[in-house]
């Protein structure tokens, strides 16, 4: 039942935002287009809920590169547009994901989707990696609001991510989710996120 209900209030929510959000996506598309060459949008196949594949989307804030897919940003990545930098900062970046929330690829809350090269990476080095996948993954998630989040240089990063991540997942709750979606609209608004 909370499932449900959870799948309901993210496409409300979803559909909400969009709607409420469209001028900002105005300016930040305008922004980018006229700041560096290229779409305005990322594409990049990640891991979903039971192990399927889709394509999240995001805010280009990189300058066009051969990497995207293979190699993680880092803070004081060359790949980073002005913009992009800004749009990280503030997880604006995001917003797009949205869209796949509406679809059904994602939810608000839940364990942040993976390229699919970390994915298949660290499925084999940390124990139950692959049972991130039991809940659709999510704009934001317990392990964002716990500070992990960003580059993830060493195994026991991405190790303290997955273990807030499978936290969440035997605790779930509508409470939880409420809890989760207040920490991260604060953390937004004061640049901490």
């Amino acid at each position: 039942m909370q499932k449900s209900i959870k799948r309901i209030f993210d496409f409300i929510f979803a559909l909400l935002a969009l709607i409420a959000l469209m001028p900002l996506w105005i300016v930040i598309a305008v922004w980018i287009l006229v700041t560096s060459p290229g779409g305005i949008f990322f594409r990049q196949k990640r891991t979903g809920y039971n192990g399927n594949v889709f394509e999240l989307l995001k805010f280009r804030s990189m300058y066009i590169n051969d990497e995207a897919d293979e190699e993680q940003s880092t803070e004081h990545d060359r790949r980073i547009t002005a913009v992009g930098r800004m749009l990280r900062r503030t997880s604006l970046d995001e917003l797009p994901q949205l869209i796949n929330v509406l679809k059904g690829d994602m939810s608000i809350i839940g364990p942040r989707p993976h390229m699919l090269k970390h994915t298949e990476y660290y499925s084999k080095l940390i124990p139950d990696y692959m049972r991130r996948h039991e809940m659709r993954p999510g704009l934001t998630g317990l392990a964002q609001v716990k500070g992990f989040r960003g580059p993830t240089p060493r195994v026991e990063d991405m190790a303290k991510r997955v273990e807030a991540d499978l936290e969440y997942i035997d605790k779930f709750s509508l409470w939880l989710d409420m809890k989760i979606f207040f920490l991260t609209i604060w953390k937004m608004l004061t640049f901490r996120l």
